[in-house]
């Protein structure tokens, strides 16, 4: 093996310290998945504003049908309701109390540029302010928390949320049984670093690897022999649930293919399949995650929402305000939180989005709060200069 392939194989190699106690049990149990929809969905046919004459008259080709109707919404309260594609994945967890919503939610970020606000996102930091891009909120968490081993990203990169002081490991999960390092290799690739101080986080890089391929190839295969349990984020969640029920507590994963410009349908069509498919997923990580879904609590965001009317395409463009998600064995779901209006021309932000009006460090700010019992200095560390909202979930 020469150099080049030498570090082309580092490469996909994840590295971490704090090899020590990788595999420790973490020191809260609470537990936290955040997973990232990137694209921007379009959060107004996830909750459907069924009180809202103006929706219909926004979306003649794409509205979600009233509830009562033919595959119509399924009914929330007297104002919302959800897409039928989450009828049999998030819809009982809602009316158990395992899931709630955040309408009007999201950052102040007004470029409805995919990257600009999936970073801002990410970053946690205040609008307007010098941005440090080495710095994610999720790594400033992991930091308050003490907990950096306990936390990994299921990425195939390391994604800027995760980025910062604490070395965090990344595990792409739909090719965990297909890696480019063989055995020879990864010795061969040790042997270059050992004396050095790369030593120590290599050799933690190859046993995260070595540990999740062997956490996870007897249920690859045998989930082989069933085509359902093979299909996209079901199986991934499956083993997100796997690894974090026994050994992390703070979890990230991201999930694209939300960008509707066209042909976005409405009950049917690609939207509810990207629906159908992520309900399923959701729901199948928490049935894995058996008696710690008590202690879990998992966020649903993306960056952004989208035009509150439908395009000359049947689609939507990049909007503003969205819907995050938030869901636990042990929320106090069954709830629409946050501060809201009722959906008309004359509350549509620029004459086109869903405003935001639950700022998302806030919203955030007052989860991780009550989830993890962080002191105000631990918060303001996390997200700085932010006041908590506490919406009464957690």
């Amino acid at each position: 093996m020469n150099r080049r392939d030498l570090l082309k194989a580092l490469a996909a190699a994840p590295l971490l310290s704090h090899a020590g106690g990788l595999l420790a049990a973490p020191a809260t149990n609470a537990k936290l998945l955040f997973v990232f929809l990137r694209g921007g969905y379009d959060a107004n046919n996830l909750l459907v504003p069924i009180g809202s004459d103006f929706y219909y008259a926004s979306r003649p080709n794409i509205a979600i049908a009233k509830p009562g109707a033919d595959n119509g919404a399924l009914a929330l309260n007297a104002d919302w309701a959800l897409h039928p594609a989450l009828r049999d994945t998030i819809y009982p967890m809602f009316t158990g109390g395992e899931a709630a919503f955040i309408p009007f939610a999201g950052t102040t970020d007004l470029t409805r540029s995919h990257f600009e606000t999936q970073d801002s996102i990410e970053l946690g930091q205040e609008l307007g302010g010098r941005r440090d891009f080495r710095s994610g909120f999720l790594n400033r968490l992991a930091q308050s928390l003490n907990s950096g081993k306990h936390a990994i990203s299921f990425t195939d990169q390391l994604p800027l949320i995760f980025q910062g002081g604490v070395q965090v490991p990344n595990m792409g999960l739909r090719s965990v049984g297909k890696s480019g390092i063989d055995a020879r290799q990864s010795q061969l690739i040790a042997a270059m670093y050992k004396g050095t101080p790369l030593q120590q986080p290599v050799s933690a890089g190859f046993a995260v690897r070595e540990d999740v391929t062997k956490e996870l190839t007897g249920e690859m295969q045998a989930a082989n022999r069933n085509a359902i349990s093979t299909k996209g984020f079901e199986l991934e969640a499956q083993r997100i649930a796997r690894l974090m029920k026994d050994k992390y507590n703070l979890g990230f994963v991201d999930v694209g293919g939300w960008d509707t410009h066209v042909g976005q349908g409405g009950a049917n069509g690609y939207l509810a399949g990207r629906f159908d498919e992520l309900g399923r997923g959701l729901a199948a990580f928490s049935q894995e995650m058996g008696s710690e879904w008590r202690n879990t609590v998992v966020v649903v965001v993306s960056e952004f929402g989208r035009t509150f009317r439908e395009n000359g395409n049947r689609g939507t463009d990049h909007g503003h305000g969205s819907v995050f998600w938030v869901l636990g064995g042990g929320i106090k779901g069954k709830q629409v939180a946050g501060e809201q209006v009722a959906m008309s021309q004359a509350t549509l932000f620029q004459n086109r989005d869903m405003p935001v009006l639950n700022e998302y460090r806030a919203v955030l700010g007052g989860l991780l709060r009550r989830t993890f019992g962080l002191t105000p200095a631990q918060l303001d560390h996390v997200f700085a200069g932010v006041k908590p909202v506490e919406l009464g979930l957690v």
